[in-house]
């Protein structure tokens, strides 16, 4: 059986929606942080790509807690 890794994010994409969503939030990032952001947050997003691609097949999701 052979998985395929799907690809990363682009990172001039990452960068651009950093720079696009960063005032929207009202986040300041400093220049000299940019590059540090832009890199963790396209690691974040190859990782949630690969736990949305997890097949779990036919499996009953966990009970919503109620207090």
């Amino acid at each position: 059986m052979s998985v395929s890794t799907p690809p990363s994010p682009d990172p001039a994409n990452v960068a651009r929606y950093v720079e696009e969503i960063a005032p929207i939030l009202g986040l300041p990032i400093p220049p000299a942080c940019r590059e540090g952001v832009v890199r963790n947050l396209a690691l974040l997003l190859a990782a949630g790509r690969l736990i949305d691609d997890f097949p779990v097949g036919d499996v009953e999701t966990a009970p919503v807690f109620r207090p």
